[in-house]
């Protein structure tokens, strides 16, 4: 019930001021009763944006701590993954040559055992050529014993011939 002017107000002048006073108190009251509370939920607000800002801070900082361990992680693994790789293609270049190494011994070795034959293979073709001649030479030589055999052969049988004639007549 709010206090208000009545006729009987006007009979004492100073009832009236007293009235006014009071309405004006409780208008004060009212609003700073109401500025206060809406001063208090913008103080509850801004405290919990201070403690959301806090916490996301030191989140932040746990994750640039993470964030630069992972990195420095990061680099090791590529150093060491720079080292094991060089380490990988010397001991390929080290392993191809090994390989290189075996095929020339292996190569070296076929060439000596091809020489080897390739003697073999020409002692054998002149102890050839050699039997060759000789049976050329032997087969003339049974040629010409042949043919002196048949013209001996014809002279005895010309002399048989001869005696037989000469007996016959």
């Amino acid at each position: 019930m709010s206090p208000t002017p009545d006729k009987s107000a006007k009979l004492y002048a100073n009832s009236y001021d007293h009235l006014h006073m009071k309405l004006f108190r409780a208008q004060r009251n009212l609003y700073i009763s109401g500025f206060s509370l809406f001063l208090w939920l913008i103080l509850r607000r801004v405290t919990n944006l201070i403690v959301q800002l806090a916490i996301e801070i030191e989140s932040c900082d746990a994750l640039k701590s993470q964030v630069e361990k992972n990195n420095e992680a990061a680099k090791k693994y590529m150093e060491d993954n720079e080292h094991l790789r060089k380490v990988l293609d010397s001991s390929k270049v080290s392993d191809n040559e090994q390989k290189i190494k075996n095929e020339n011994e292996k190569l070296k070795s076929e060439i000596e055992r091809g020489k080897e034959e390739l003697q073999q293979m020409t002692n054998a073709l002149s102890k050839s050529q050699a039997e060759v001649l000789a049976l050329k030479k032997q087969s003339e030589g049974l040629t010409r014993e042949y043919d002196r055999l048949i013209k001996e052969h014809e002279l005895l049988q010309n002399t048989v011939e001869d005696q037989d004639n000469k007996k016959e007549q």
